[in-house]
């Protein structure tokens, strides 16, 4: 084969000038509007547009652009909708411009390309014309000598461009051209770099029995379930070789390995050589993992084809029904479809729609139904709305705060549907199909669901409810009413704390237990002073507890009866000191005060009241009072004030001289009685007569007076004169005893009785002298 023979039909990227299409206001401009690009590679067409502002007072508004190449039934058909087209076309519109970006090029998109928009008006359209004419070419090899080669193309030379070259399948590197010493058996291709699947086919330098490859199809297209022929020719010098097929290398096939000898493709593959210098590698039964690139190789004793030359690219597809957001509507789209025009056959729920014979769907699509189409008798797969969705818990059982938790979102639908995670009231928490929660929080529980959406339709999943569980948080307690609290008044002690589940308290003063239950709440409807203290609860759940801080209750009360006594007991004596002592329970503390009866002022303020000095007029009846902001009480003692020693002594003496005084009264009486009964035995005595005669009343009395007293001596004097006639006078002197004194004070202290008895007349007793006697009698007491 010659250098002519052999070349191919590799482009590289060309440009021309831009054109304009305009008509009363309406335009299009293109550029450029030829276009030369390599095989494999990718192209930009952009297209710039105008329209009038207003048609019939109305805003005119661009509804819709797209590109077209070829109609269908005399209506343009966008290239999205195209099934060739799919997956390689965008648009990039916006400020009345649009770019067309197509990937991949193939042979087949060699075309003119034309634009269109579409306004809200009727007659509102514009398409561009004539448009932009893409050329798909590619490179060969030009031999200027037999040491020399050049890589062209047929469109115009780039010099941004740089080139791969391929001497008996090595890949080199080179400009654009390349020098080397070539023997006859070497062949030379070449690639533009970065489209190095698309070489040109390998060219002898010298002669024509150069060792070389040339693959039958560049690219291969195959329905999923189907066999495929892969074949190339090839040529070697020599006879004694060794052949084989081999997958190119790729991530997860680092090594080349004969298929035959493959694991994979085990009684799937086979290899058929019809002819000498012809091999075909058959696969059957495909599957989408077959898509690949496969090279062929043979080594002979003095020369090998090497493995880095490109071989045919299979696409394994399956006819796939896909959207188009032109319409909107489905498209039955396969990479392998068959030039001409092809038939399709459109299924709803698995049930043929008769007429429905293009690649597009244009009925109406209700998302409770499903849609599939076929190709060459190869169906698609259904496509269909999302089912319900269903929601799985990463865990079961009690969620705790603080733990791991995810929620997974999972429903049927094709094509696989997107996924969004809402809260409660509409809140998008996460676009993923899982939503994660690596330490929950309290603040996450709550209502979730999620959503399931594809082109044809959206569904919602049940509601799934976050409880998170936790421990107690806090313990409060309060008291109501709050401020002072009386005696007798209603109470409620309240305990409440942030639990989940709820938590079960106990109320408990100075560590014991008053009541435990659900409410937390301790009622004291008539409270007394003796629940005064400190009150505290706990809160507790199953994952933990927690005690509250302690709560002082003051239980304030009227004085209660107080209590009095006097310091010292017993009896009082005048001049001693006294304590009166005062005592009441009270909440807040009592004030005390002391009155006397029958007298208004107080005595004294106080619990104790001391009187020092006491005196007969502080004896008497005594009452204390108690009170506080909340009432009063009181209480009365009696106080019973004794005489002095000095007046008890003086009590006990008199006391003792009136009994002496009465006994000598009965003793004189006795005596009386038994004188005159001896003065009539025995006679009567004249030197007493006589000397009865001689003193008087008078004279008697100062004879007492004038007595010196006896020392040491208490002395009592009683005369006692008796006659035996009626006239006979009886004296007594009676004196209190008394300490020697030398003053005329003490002296004046004696006391002196006289007692006189006379006859019935005064000359009897003078004329009857001798007759008469007198008695004197002394008595002394010490």
């Amino acid at each position: 084969m010659g250098l002519r023979e052999a070349a191919s039909c590799f482009v590289i990227f060309l440009l021309s000038v831009s054109v304009v299409q305009a008509a009363d206001g309406w335009g299009v401009r293109c550029t450029p509007t030829q276009i030369c690009a390599v095989k494999g590679s990718n192209v930009q067409i952009r297209c710039s547009y105008w329209h009038p502002s207003r048609i019939y007072d109305l805003d005119v508004a661009v509804e819709q652009t797209y590109w077209f190449t070829k109609g269908q039934d005399s209506e343009p058909v966008d290239l999205r909708a195209a099934s060739e087209y799919t997956g390689r076309v965008q648009y990039h519109c916006g400020n009345k411009a649009c770019t067309l970006t197509i990937t991949d090029l193939r042979d087949s998109d060699s075309d003119v390309y034309q634009f269109r928009f579409i306004t809200n008006q009727p007659t509102g359209r514009f398409t561009g014309s004539p448009g932009v004419s893409l050329s798909v070419t590619g490179v060969q090899v030009i031999s200027s000598s037999w040491s020399r080669v050049e890589c062209q193309t047929s469109c115009p030379p780039t010099p941004s461009l740089s080139y791969i070259w391929y001497k008996n399948g090595q890949k080199t590197w080179g400009e654009k051209s390349y020098s080397d010493y070539f023997y006859s058996r070497d062949s030379i291709s070449c690639a533009v770099r970065g489209h190095e699947d698309f070489p040109s086919a390998p060219v002898c330098v010298r002669g024509n029995s150069c060792d070389r490859v040339n693959y039958i199809d560049r690219n291969i297209c195959a329905f999923k379930g189907s066999s495929v022929d892969i074949s190339c020719s090839y040529n070697s010098r020599y006879y004694s070789i060794t052949k084989s097929w081999f997958v190119a290398e790729q991530l997860y096939r680092p090594q080349a390995v004969d298929l035959l000898k493959d694991p994979e493709f085990t009684h799937r593959v086979q290899v058929l050589e019809p002819e000498r210098g012809r091999s075909t590698l058959r696969i059957m039964n495909l599957t989408l993992s077959d898509s690949a690139q496969y090279r062929f190789t043979f080594k002979s004793q003095w020369s090998e084809w090497k493995r880095s030359f490109p071989g045919t690219t299979l696409t394994v597809t399956d006819v796939q029904v896909i959207w188009s957001p032109i319409g909107p509507t489905l498209t039955c789209h396969s990479s392998c479809l068959l030039s001409g025009r092809p038939s399709f056959v459109w299924y709803k729920n698995g049930t043929e729609i008769h007429g429905e014979t293009s690649p597009t769907f244009r009925g109406f699509l209700h998302p409770e139904n499903s849609y599939s189409c076929a190709y060459e008798h190869h169906h698609s797969s259904p496509v269909y709305a999302p089912k319900v969705p269903l929601v799985q818990l990463s865990q079961p059982g009690d969620i705790l705060k603080g733990s791991s938790v995810s929620l997974t979102c999972s429903s049927d639908a094709n094509p696989p549907p997107a996924y969004a995670w809402y809260k409660q009231n509409q809140t998008l928490l996460n676009r993923a199909a899982q939503l994660v929660f690596s330490s929950i929080p309290l603040s996450d529980s709550g209502e979730y669901y999620c959503t399931a959406e594809n082109v044809l339709g959206k569904t919602a999943s049940k509601r799934v409810l976050i409880n998170v569980k936790y421990a107690p948080q806090s313990s409060s307690v309060s008291v109501s009413p709050s401020g002072e609290i009386m005696e007798g008044s209603s109470v409620t002690l309240t305990c409440s704390s942030d639990a989940n589940p709820a938590a079960h308290y106990t109320w408990s003063k100075e560590n014991r237990t008053l009541l435990q239950g659900p409410e937390g709440v301790y009622r004291l409807s008539s409270i007394s002073s003796g629940d005064s203290g400190v009150y505290s609860c706990k809160s507790e759940n199953q994952y933990g507890r927690i005690n509250s801080t302690s709560l002082h209750l003051d239980v304030q009360y009227a004085p209660k009866p107080p209590s009095v006594s006097v310091s010292p007991s017993g009896e009082i004596m005048e001049g001693s000191s006294v304590t009166l002592t005062c005592s009441s329970d009270a909440n807040p503390a009592a004030n005390y005060t002391w009155y006397k009866e029958d007298e208004d002022s107080p005595q004294a303020s106080g619990q104790i009241f001391t009187i020092t000095d006491i005196t007969a007029e502080h004896g008497g009846k005594y009452q204390c009072e108690v009170q506080n902001t909340q009432g009063r009480s009181e209480a009365t003692l009696h106080l019973n004030v004794g005489a002095g020693a000095w007046k008890s002594a003086v009590t006990g003496t008199t006391t003792a001289l009136l009994l002496v005084v009465i006994l000598l009264a009965v003793f004189l009486w006795i005596r009386r009685n038994k004188s005159f009964t001896q003065q009539r035995e025995c006679g009567e005595r004249p030197e007493d007569r006589a000397q009865g005669q001689t003193m008087n009343d008078d004279q008697i009395s100062a004879a007492a007076h004038t007595r010196p007293a006896e020392p040491h001596d208490d002395v009592h004097y009683a005369s006692v004169c008796f006659t035996q006639n009626r006239a006979d006078a009886i004296y007594c002197n009676i004196g209190r005893v008394q300490p020697q004194r030398e003053t005329e004070e003490d002296e004046e202290e004696a006391e002196y009785s006289a007692v006189r008895l006379d006859s019935a007349t005064g000359t009897r007793r003078e004329e009857e002298g001798d007759d008469s006697s007198a008695v004197y009698s002394t008595v002394t007491k010490h």
